[in-house]
């Protein structure tokens, strides 16, 4: 980031900021996505986050030269470990479902998060399920189902692969609350990167294809876009209320679409659009009411 576009940035008001920040997450998001899906079968998925891995670590290489006491050491290790796993795990369902979907249709499925973390919540942190909860969890269901649409047309095992996504996205963030609470953003990041990077490097040995140089490069770029996507998010939450980031996230089916069409000839059909409005509505209002319930809500990252 230079210092020319933060000084500009700076000078917009804090909506105005959070709004660019979250438009320019979802480009990046969804430039990944078509990243991974233009590289088709010919390297696997772990590779790719093997690859994303070394070079995100390769970035933030200055940052753990730096704060090595502070990022290197974290007070809850294990617990540290395990949102790198869980990480891992979403890295691994979200390019398998690039590899088997259009970019918009698994940004449009992506969109249920939300109403899916109240659905976690309520099973398994036994938090009770309201009027505005039960609503908003029939209100996404029934905007996935008319994506997927089951017995009308043959159901996708990306599908499948986005679902595990959101599974684990939605469980991650209670356990880097936790976190939080006792480390410093910088170590949950940087053990994020060392714990996905182990994890990738033995189930890529049992799919190991060797790339090309313009293979690695491509891999490359996803590990800077991955690395500013985290960056980025960051900033949009630092200068934006969860329900406006919230809100703005639904930019991401349009965004997709865009570079889906222009980059890889994709464009979702009409019920991409119906159910995926129909999700960003149901979790808009779910947020909206979970604030005025005075309930803490989670960041999403």
């Amino acid at each position: 980031m230079s210092a020319r576009l933060s000084s500009l940035i700076g000078n917009w008001s804090d909506a105005t900021q959070c709004g660019f920040w979250v438009v320019v997450s979802g480009f990046l998001m969804s430039g990944q996505l078509v990243v991974v899906r233009s590289l088709g079968d010919e390297i696997s998925v772990f590779e790719i986050l093997l690859f994303r891995s070394i070079f995100g670590l390769t970035a933030i290489a200055g940052l753990i030269v730096k704060r090595a006491d502070v990022v290197l050491l974290p007070n809850r290790p294990g617990l540290a470990i395990l949102c790198g796993a869980l990480a891992f795990l979403a890295g691994t369902f979200f390019y398998l479902a690039a590899k088997e979907l259009p970019v918009a249709d698994i940004t449009a499925i992506h969109f249920i998060r939300p109403v899916f973390a109240a659905m976690v919540a309520a099973i398994v942190l036994r938090e009770v399920l309201r009027g505005s909860r039960i609503l908003a969890i029939f209100a996404g269901v029934a905007g996935a189902a008319i994506i997927v649409r089951p017995g009308l047309v043959e159901v996708n095992i990306g599908v499948l692969f986005v679902l595990g996504a959101v599974a684990v996205q939605s469980w991650n963030p209670i356990n880097r609350k936790l976190l939080s609470k006792s480390d410093h953003p910088d170590t949950v990041a940087v053990w994020n990167v060392l714990t996905i990077l182990p994890l990738a490097a033995v189930t890529s040995y049992f799919f190991w294809t060797t790339p090309t140089w313009e293979q690695v490069g491509w891999m490359a770029l996803i590990g800077l876009l991955e690395i500013a996507n985290q960056r980025v998010l960051g900033r949009a939450y630092l200068r934006g209320d969860a329900i406006v980031v919230v809100a703005l996230h639904y930019t991401r089916l349009p965004i997709a679409a865009i570079l889906g069409f222009l980059i890889l000839s994709e464009f979702p059909d009409v019920w991409i659009w119906v159910g995926g409005g129909i999700i960003a509505v149901a979790s808009i209002y779910l947020t909206v009411q979970e604030k005025k319930s005075g309930l803490p809500n989670q960041k999403q990252a």
